[in-house]
Order: structure tokens, then C-alpha cells, then sequence
């Protein structure tokens, strides 16, 4: 992508219009420290998924060009733009925190052509060693220093400093490492802290795009796409946590769930009847172990054909969801695009009959299969199609079903890929495969969102295995198909922190492992581990063991028991971060690095991480592991097992026994807690205790019905509670719109937990 020398510019607004040689730059200053570049090198417009509408505020702009350097200023930034269309961004203290490198890639193959035949004639995989340069392509320069996070649930760790990354979601069943290069979905939303200061890059850009951070070489970072335009935002701030908002101001934040959501959810892939799941769900109610939800897998369908009822196995339409209701269970099913192609079916005849499925080049309807066999794939791009989809789900929705899961939707299929010229739409534009397969589930979540809200009126629950930037604002979202293994358990932690760091603050991994077999252990810990984790469902596969508690026996029981309480008793407290989150924009799961950045330590803490500030997770995720070696920050904080006082900025040895996760609370800590439920609803929340924690603090309580939208409308409480040094606690009403609680109690945290 040669530019050439620097010609001219224009001012329009906000806009920096740069005229190189050989191409047009469009830089726009969207707030004082966000800014985007364009470079049309497909369309002459941007053509954004994850930015659904008009995102700027007036800015000043100082522009000057002298010594061949054209100088752009705003009260938070610096931009110096070179001949060749080398960039440098500098903070409002004159910091540098991005420039483009000036060298060039080493884009040459690290291995002999002949030695590349031998390894493709073994089978091996060999498409990443070809790194040669690509039509949309950036290159960075890169300090030692430089640490990166986000990216959505890529695999590995949590700094993915030296590895390169794809986005280009992708059904992979294989026990995934951390060499993987792509999964389920594209985030390409980057963060990296640097010595001094920070800096944020998002790249709007759907087609087959490529991230090498630091692998090829340490003197740059690069990112690559096969197809589209150079189109890329610049999110500076002043930390990391400003950064991320604005990123979420851009693509918009994850809204506040219903609270029941936030509770614990079994599925399986094997509950082949109505029988299995009656059984699953007395067995949680007799055994005292708190739970929401169950999840329907596809053996509910007929035949795995989409809003169809398996009647022969589950019995008539909606009796096996009214039976769940009694006992408090809110029924969740499973959903894939694939759309069996069988004569007088509806979905097939009405789909054919409208133009409503993607094609070939000819014209022909695409085939492919999947779960119903031969299978045709819904073209959600275009607004009649995902409406026609989203009102089907009024079948499911009244019978009684309370939310939606999105699976198999990269698209999935299982006779090969789909070809990059199979035929879609972006509304009325006509396109391809290449361009809309990224964005494939966003556009199935976003449709079934806005069904489910309709039909409803209550927010809707939409999980989703596929999607982009910007899906958050439409659906949860899990890692996808993990196994049970250690492995799968350890990178849970930086895979659910990244995915909050890149918007999705409503996020999973299915506890267990959806794949092979747990072990009594392995369940435990992954059970410990996932107590906070936003999105708590345990998920297994068919021909693996069963994953309930009680399969493992009495000490798993006890053990779940004991922690799915503990995960009910904080409700209020996750409750709350995410009503703060769908104006922030933060997680609910971060990693250490959010709130200590300039603390060394915790750059690549992969073992631990806070659920808001003021509580610190330290599950064990070894086996056999019965100490567990914590980082604690700086400042002070309560063992919240034992009340032990302990000074921070320092690492400590815990032990830490198989019912144990350590796990600590900041001191000043005002923690909401309610009495643990077997479901939500299952009683009024008339009462709030706080858990009052050594230390002068403040801390914000939100209160409403926990389901529909009229909390938007002004119909909610919101407190605030101040601690003294003495540990008195004032309680003041900032907001009054909804029935009180009846009492609040404050609990000291003395000698222990109140567990």
C-alpha cells in the first residue's frame, strides 16, 4: 500500500481530508481522543457493523503543515503525519504512544519451499507460514515494553504479547491451545499498555483479517485483511478503563440482563427427552442445589428442524416448560441457522417461496449440511429476512421459553466450508460470503434480540456462539466448545477477562468442559473458578460423562452446593456491575491489569482476577493443587473466609484445600449480599444485607424488578452507603421509584465471611 509523497489537506468538521500520490486518507477526530482512519480502498463509505450509528461531538482541531509534517491537535492528542503516510500519536503530555513503523516486514517464508511440500504432504497445516503481505495491511512499530489484551476469547493468555491472532470465525472441535489463530469469534478490538500510557485499536473491517503481535518480528506489530477498506479507530485515554469506555461508546455496551440470568444454568447435549430433563430438575430442588435454568439442546427439535417440538420424546407443545415453571426453572433452547431443505416444511417452503436463503453465483440456493442433513442458511443481512426469522421464535416464546441460544452460527457446516462467492446481502447491497461471514452471528443475535424483545417486553437472554465487535449490545456469549481438561480450566480466566476488556461483560465457558470427561476434581475447582464468572452454565457433550454435581458424589455435591449458594448470596453485588457496566462499559471479570496497570506483577497474571474492584478471585486451576500462590496489589485486604487483615503489593501462600478458592476483599468493601435462593423469585427480596469490610469506602446500590425495561423509565432505587473509619455505615436514598426493601442489615466482616 504505497501512498507517496504528501500533496494537501482539507478541513470539513471533524474531518482531516489528506491527499497523498497515490491515495486519500480521511482522518476523523470523533471526541477529543478517539479518532478513526479511513483509507477507500473498497467502498467509499464504511459500511459498519459494529457502529450502528453516528458516533462524534465537536471537536478543536489545530492543523498546521510545516517541514513537510502535517500537525494535528486536539486538548488529548498529538497526530504527526509524514510523507508515505507514516503516522505518530502522542498523549497530552507529549508521550508517544503509537507510530507506524518505517521499516519493512519480513514477509519472506522462514522455511524452504521444499521443506513447505513435505509438511503439507504429512498433513500438517501450513497457511500460516505463508506471510507475505496483504491488501489491507498496517504496520506498527513495537517497544519492549508493549503488552497487549483483548481480542475477544481468542485462546492462550492473557497478554498476547508474541503471538498472531485471525478473525475469521471458525467451528473448531479440536481441544483448542494456545497456538490456535482463530475460534468462534471476530473482536478485532486491541488495548495496549505501554511503559507510560495506553492506547486502544479497533479494526472495522469483516473480511479474513490477520494480527502478528510481536511473533514475526519484535520491532512491529502488524494487522492484515484480504478484502476492504483500511478502516481503523484510534481510543486513547487516560487508562485502560477509560479506554475500554471508549470503545463501548463506539460499539455500544452489554445492556443489564434480567437477574435470573444471572444465576446457575444446566444444559447438556444428551437430555435426549422430557423424562431426562424432569429428572435433572427434581434432583437440583430435592438436593437444595440452587438453579435457573435448563437448557435445551437440539434432540428437542423434530428432526433438527428449526421452531419444530420433538413431541414423541418430549411430550405435548409447552406441558414440559409449565412443569419447569413450578418448580421455578426458566427454559432456554437451542437455535441454529441451518434450515433443513424437506418438502413441506415451513421454514424450507417459506424461505424458498420469498428468496429468503443465500445462493450460489448462479442463482442456484446454497446447500450445505448440517444437524437436519441437507441444510440452506438464511441471509440475515437483509432486514425482511431476520424479521421473518425472529417471528418464529413467537412459537417458542409461547410455549414459555424464557431465552434464546444462538449455536452453529459462524456459519457451521459439515461438508465443507462455505466458498468465500456464496451469494448474501448487507441489506439491499449485494455481497458475498468473504465480507458477510463475520458478521453472520451478529446478525442472527441481533435478530433474535429484537424478537425476543418484542414478543416479551421483558430484556431478552440471546447466547451466542459466533459474533463481531459490537454484539454485545444483542447477546451473551460463551467460548464455545472447550473439553474438560486442566488446560481448558486455566485459560478460562484470561479468555473471560479479554472478552470483558473488548465490551462482552455478559460472558461464559462451560463449566466443566463440554467435551470429554471431568474428573470429581477437575468439576470442583471449575465449579469454584466460575462462581463469579458472568455467565454460570455447566454444559457437556453426548458420549461424554454426565456433569451434574451429584454424578460425582457426595463431596461435589457439597462442594457445588456450597458455591452456587455463595454465587446467590452476591447477586446484588453482580447485579450491580452490570447496571454500572451498561453505562461504562467495564466487566463485571477483569483482570488485574484494569485497575494495578502500572503495577509489573500483574501484566500476565493469568491465575487470578477481581469481579468490580473489590473482590479478588484466586481459584486453583492445577491439579492436585492444594496452595495456591496469590498476588495481592497494593493496598489492604481481608481474607474473606477468615477476616485475616493483609498488606498488599506482595505474593502469599494460601492454602487452599478442594473446597477452597481463596478469595479476598478490599478493604472499605461494602458488599450487597441477599439470602441464597434456590432460584430467583423463589421469595421477595425484601431483605439486603451489606458486608461491611475494615476501611472508609462508598458504594452504590441499584434496585428494580429485575426484568423489563422500566428501570429506563425512572422506576428503580438507588442507594448509597458511606463507611467511616470507625466502620459506621450512612445509608442515603439517591433515587426513589420502587417498594423499598423491608430491612437492611449491616454485617461486619469480623471473623469471617457470613456464609
Amino acid at each position: 500500500m504505497e501512498y507517496g509523497r504528501f500533496v494537501s489537506y482539507v478541513e470539513n468538521e471533524n474531518q482531516i481530508i489528506m491527499q497523498f500520490e497515490n491515495r486519500q486518507v480521511i482522518l476523523e477526530f470523533l471526541k477529543e481522543d478517539v479518532f478513526n482512519i479511513f483509507v477507500p480502498l473498497w467502498s467509499d463509505s464504511h459500511r459498519s457493523k459494529a457502529v450502528e450509528e453516528k458516533k462524534s461531538v465537536p471537536v478543536r482541531i489545530n492543523a498546521d503543515y510545516k517541514n513537510k509534517e502535517l500537525l494535528l491537535e486536539t486538548e488529548r492528542l498529538s497526530v504527526r503525519i509524514q510523507d508515505g503516510f507514516y503516522m505518530d500519536v502522542y498523549d497530552s503530555r507529549r508521550r508517544l504512544l503509537l507510530s507506524d513503523y518505517r521499516g519493512e516486514r519480513k514477509t519472506g517464508a522462514a522455511i524452504s519451499s521444499g521443506e513447505m511440500e513435505q509438511l503439507a504432504a504429512e498433513g500438517h497445516d501450513t497457511s500460516h507460514l505463508q506471510k507475505g503481505s496483504y491488501q489491507v495491511q498496517t504496520v506498527k512499530a513495537l517497544e519492549k515494553e508493549d503488552a497487549f489484551y483483548g481480542l475477544g476469547d481468542k485462546s492462550g493468555f492473557l497478554n498476547k504479547r508474541d503471538y498472531e491472532y485471525e478473525n475469521w470465525n471458525s467451528d473448531i472441535p479440536q481441544a483448542h491451545t494456545e497456538d490456535f489463530h482463530a475460534l468462534y469469534k471476530s473482536i478485532p478490538f486491541l488495548i495496549c499498555k505501554k511503559k507510560n500510557g495506553a492506547y486502544g485499536l479497533f479494526f472495522d473491517n469483516t473480511f479474513h483479517s490477520y494480527l502478528n503481535l510481536g511473533k514475526e518480528s519484535e520491532a512491529y506489530f502488524y494487522y492484515g485483511a484480504d478484502d476492504g477498506n483500511l478502516d481503523y479507530y484510534f481510543l486513547g485515554g487516560e487508562t485502560l478503563k477509560d479506554i475500554i469506555g471508549n470503545y463501548t461508546w463506539l460499539t455500544g455496551t452489554t445492556p443489564l440482563p434480567q437477574r435470573w440470568t444471572l444465576g446457575y444454568q444446566q444444559s447438556r447435549w444428551g437430555y435426549v427427552c422430557a423424562k431426562d430433563i424432569q429428572e435433572v430438575a427434581e434432583t437440583y430442588r430435592s438436593l437444595k442445589i440452587p438453579c435457573d435454568v435448563i437448557h435445551l439442546d437440539i434432540d428437542y427439535m423434530d428432526a433438527f428442524k428449526v421452531f419444530t417440538w420433538n413431541e414423541k420424546d418430549y411430550g405435548k407443545p409447552g406441558a414440559l416448560f409449565e412443569e419447569l415453571k413450578t418448580k421455578g426453572y426458566k427454559p432456554v433452547t437451542i437455535i441454529d441457522p441451518g434450515t433443513k431443505m424437506e418438502p413441506d416444511y415451513f421454514m424450507y417452503e417459506e424461505g424458498m417461496e420469498r428468496g429468503y436463503f443465500a445462493t450460489t453465483e448462479d442463482g442456484d440456493v446454497y446447500v450445505n449440511v448440517v444437524w437436519p442433513g441437507e441444510a440452506n442458511y438464511p441471509d440475515f443481512g437483509r432486514k425482511e429476512v431476520s424479521d421473518w426469522w425472529g417471528a418464529h421464535h413467537k412459537f417458542l416464546t409461547d410455549m414459555g421459553v424464557c431465552g434464546i441460544w444462538n449455536d452453529m452460527n459462524e456459519p457451521a457446516s459439515f461438508k465443507g466450508p462455505l466458498p468465500d462467492d456464496v451469494v448474501f446481502y448487507d441489506g439491499e447491497r449485494k455481497t458475498n460470503h468473504a465480507e458477510i461471514h463475520n458478521v453472520y452471528g451478529h446478525f442472527m443475535a441481533k435478530a433474535t434480540f429484537e424478537a425476543l424483545k418484542e414478543q416479551t417486553g421483558k430484556r431478552p437472554f440471546v447466547i451466542t456462539r459466533a459474533c463481531y465487535s459490537g454484539t454485545q449490545k444483542y447477546s451473551t456469549v460463551w467460548t464455545g466448545d472447550n473439553q474438560s481438561l486442566w488446560a481448558h480450566l486455566q485459560m478460562t480466566v484470561p479468555q473471560l477477562c479479554n472478552l470483558g476488556m473488548s465490551g462482552f461483560a455478559f460472558c461464559g465457558a462451560d463449566v466443566g468442559g463440554f467435551g470429554a470427561d471431568a474428573t470429581p476434581e477437575l468439576m470442583c475447582r471449575w465449579v469454584e473458578a466460575a462462581c463469579f464468572s458472568p455467565l454460570f452454565r455447566n454444559h457437556s457433550a453426548m458420549g461424554s460423562r454426565r456433569q451434574e454435581p451429584w454424578q460425582f458424589g457426595q463431596e461435589v455435591v457439597e462442594i457445588s452446593r456450597k458455591y452456587i449458594e455463595l454465587r446467590y448470596r452476591f447477586l446484588p453485588y453482580i447485579y450491580d456491575l452490570f447496571y454500572q457496566g451498561e453505562k461504562t462499559g467495564l466487566p463485571v471479570m477483569r483482570p488485574l491489569i484494569l485497575h494495578y496497570e502500572d503495577d509489573p506483577q500483574v501484566r500476565s497474571l493469568n491465575g487470578e482476577f477481581l469481579v468490580g474492584e473489590q473482590i479478588l478471585a484466586a481459584p486453583v486451576l492445577e491439579q492436585g493443587v492444594v496452595k495456591k500462590i496469590v498476588y495481592l496489589p497494593e493496598g489492604i485486604w481481608y481474607d474473606f473466609w477468615t477476616g485475616e487483615r493483609l498488606e498488599g503489593g506482595r505474593y502469599l501462600l494460601r492454602d487452599a484445600p478442594l473446597d477452597m478458592c481463596p478469595i479476598y476483599l478490599k478493604a472499605g468493601s461494602l458488599i450487597p449480599m441477599y439470602e441464597p435462593m434456590q432460584y430467583v423469585g423463589e421469595k421477595p427480596y425484601d431483605t439486603l444485607r451489606i458486608l461491611s469490610v475494615p476501611g472508609e469506602g462508598t458504594y452504590e446500590h441499584f434496585q428494580d424488578n429485575g426484568e423489563d425495561y422500566a428501570y429506563r423509565k425512572g422506576e428503580y432505587n438507588l442507594y448509597r452507603f458511606t463507611q467511616d473509619k470507625e466502620g459506621n455505615v450512612a445509608t442515603e436514598l439517591l433515587h426513589e421509584n420502587y417498594p423499598k426493601y423491608d430491612r437492611i442489615i449491616i454485617e461486619p466482616l469480623k471473623d469471617g465471611c457470613i456464609c
